[in-house]
Formats: structure tokens, C-alpha cells, sequence
């Protein structure tokens, strides 16, 4: 049995704790330690490593529950924080390409006397967009506060050292071909790292440099990597997904300036945040179908319903927040679990 847990977030994380949670008290015989492969990507490649290290679940759900808890001290300075070499090329190469703009604009002289001066400029204007930051942010702080985490609580930061098996799959900036760490060829990266690079979503975060590569998000292509599973013998693999897009329902919309009727009143964030989540839950399902088909491995999808997504959309800083989704996650994992176990009985028993 294979566990996969996609990214989502804070609050994707507080999901799939909870659900596991209540995968481990609903099926008889199954605890954290009982996979035989850990998959994660995002924010879920974390959860994997922990778990996968030997961290029990119930611990991750008091952490994630407790504020003043110091288990798992995740601050928001640890993934916000600017990247501040981005910042200063972006800024140098703007000041050039703007120059660069002025000189030519003044000069053109009857080099072009029938081009129109606004389209002139705009062609000029357009070298701009290679002056543009690589993220927003940078993981550096996220990376050593991963590493310290596990030095603290007794997690190997060696995928070779791992007691059991880990795999984090990114995908590389410049092939644009997947990259599993862990697997064979790849598994002499920390383990801190490879879930930094894990994380790096475009535009907020900037690719994660490891060796002379660099690495983006390994959510973009595959979502539940079902083929890797399968391809490292998994009979079952339990996909954990945060990633659904929220259906609001015509219900009020929390936002940081009171309450609002549409996710488009979160801001820029927020409606690329739904725009992932579209593309993510409509790649995952498409690929269990197709595995689902096939007949070589059974697939157990456990995710909040569309309606119900609307609890993400809450800050994870705010205790009440935090509570609502563990015990959600908990009491609708159970409800699912005991209806897809009565379907597939044959596999529960074998």
C-alpha cells in the first residue's frame, strides 16, 4: 500500500493529518508506518517525510491543533520570505532595459517614420519582461527550518538513511522533465531540500537551485504520480488531496476586509490559488480513471467535497479555522473509508 499526499498549503496539510487520523482508527491494521512507499509533493512533501520518518500521526494532529505547541514551529516568515537577489536583479535590469528604451526612442529618428510611436514603444517595453523577479519569494528559511526539524526530532535527512521509503517528486526548470528524489540517482539530496524544492510554486516561490538545476513544484504535471506507484509495486496506493476547487455555493466568502459573495474578492492570490485547484483535481481524477481502468492497482481518493472547501479559504493561523478542518477531515474521512471499504471488500480482505 502506497500513500500519496499532494500539496495544498497549511491548510491542505491540517486536511490530511486529520484524514489520516481517522484512516488509522477506521481500518484495522493500518498506522503511519504501514506504507510501503511515502509520495508527497508541496506542503505534503513535509507530512510524507515526517511520517515516513517516524513521526506519528496523532503528534502532527496536536501540533497542527496547538498554537502555542512548539512540535512543529512553522512560521509564516519561514515561506514568506522575499527574495531579495531576485529583487535586486530584477530592479538592475529594469533600470537598463529602461535606459536602453530611451536611448532607442529618442534616436529612431526616420528608421521606422511609419511606425506608430505607442507600438514602438511597446516593442521596446517588452524586454521588461525578462527583468521580472524569478518568485516572489525564496525557500532558503524553509529549507533550514525543515532540516532543524528533523535534526530535533530524530528524522534522517538522508533518503539512503529514511526507515522507510520517501520519495518527492519536483519538476526540472530547464527539461521540463519530472525528477523523483529519492529514487535511485537522486536520493544523495537532503531531505529538506528536495521538499523545499518540492514546494516551489511559479510566481510565488523561486525555483529551487540543487546542483546546477533548478526545480519547480511537483504538482505542475502529475498530482498523485500514480505510475511511480505502480511502477514500485503498489497493490493500493491512499491518495490524501486537499486539492479540490471550492464551490462557494452562493455562501458568504471570508475575506481579510469582512465578509464577501465571490472567491474574486480574495484578490489575485486567491483566484490563482482556485485556478491550480481546477487544473490539480481534474488531472488527479483523469489519472485514477485511467489506473482505475487498467486493472493493476486499486485507488482510494480521500478529499473534502466541493462545498465544503470553503473552509480552506479561512486563515490556518486562527485556532477555531484549524479545528474546524481536523475534525472535518476526521469525520468525513471515517464516512468514506466505511463506504469504500463495503465496495471493495475483496481487497480489504486479501
Amino acid at each position: 500500500v502506497s500513500l500519496c499526499l499532494p500539496g495544498g498549503g497549511l491548510t491542505g496539510a491540517l486536511y490530511q493529518i486529520g484524514a489520516l487520523a481517522a484512516l488509522e482508527d477506521g481500518v484495522e491494521g493500518i498506522d503511519n508506518q504501514s506504507f510501503s512507499l511515502y509520495l508527497g509533493h508541496g506542503s505534503g512533501a513535509a507530512v510524507a517525510a515526517a511520517l515516513a520518518g517516524g513521526i506519528p500521526t496523532e503528534r502532527l494532529y496536536r501540533a497542527l491543533l496547538d498554537p502555542v505547541d512548539n512540535f512543529f514551529p512553522l512560521e509564516r516568515g519561514h515561506l514568506l520570505h522575499l527574495d531579495v537577489g531576485e529583487w535586486r536583479r530584477a530592479l538592475t535590469t529594469s533600470l537598463v532595459a529602461l535606459r536602453h528604451a530611451i536611448v532607442r526612442l529618442s534616436t529612431r529618428g526616420d528608421a521606422t517614420p511609419n511606425a506608430p510611436a505607442q507600438q514602438y514603444l511597446f516593442e521596446q517595453l517588452d524586454r521588461f519582461n525578462d527583468s521580472l523577479p524569478a518568485g516572489l519569494f525564496q525557500l532558503d528559511r524553509y529549507e533550514r527550518f525543515l532540516a532543524e526539524f528533523f535534526l530535533r526530532r530524530g528524522i534522517p535527512n538522508s533518503f539512503r538513511a529514511m526507515p522507510r521509503t520517501l520519495r518527492i517528486p519536483t519538476y526540472d526548470l530547464d527539461s521540463g522533465e519530472r525528477v523523483i528524489f529519492g529514487a535511485e540517482g537522486f536520493d544523495d539530496v537532503p531531505v529538506s531540500l528536495a521538499c523545499a524544492a518540492s514546494i516551489a510554486l511559479p510566481l510565488f516561490f523561486s525555483p529551487v537551485r540543487i546542483d546546477q538545476r533548478h526545480y519547480l513544484d511537483g504538482g505542475l504535471g502529475h498530482v498523485a504520480h500514480l505510475d511511480f506507484a505502480q511502477a514500485a509495486g503498489a497493490e493500493l496506493t491512499i491518495i490524501v488531496s486537499p486539492l479540490v476547487p471550492v464551490s462557494t455555493a452562493h455562501r458568504p466568502v471570508p475575506t481579510g476586509h469582512g465578509v464577501r459573495e465571490s472567491v474574486r474578492d480574495k484578490g489575485m492570490l486567491w483566484i490563482f490559488n482556485q485556478a491550480m485547484r481546477i487544473g490539480a483535481h481534474a488531472r488527479l481524477h483523469q489519472a485514477v480513471g485511467r489506473t482505475v481502468a487498467e486493472g493493476k492497482m486499486q485507488v482510494l481518493v480521500l478529499e473534502p467535497a466541493p462545498n465544503d472547501a470553503l473552509l480552506f479559504l479561512h486563515n490556518p493561523a486562527n485556532l477555531r479555522a484549524r479545528r474546524a478542518i481536523l475534525e472535518y477531515a476526521y469525520r468525513t474521512t471515517r464516512e468514506r473509508i466505511a463506504v469504500w471499504m463495503e465496495k471493495n471488500r475483496a481487497v480489504v480482505e486479501a
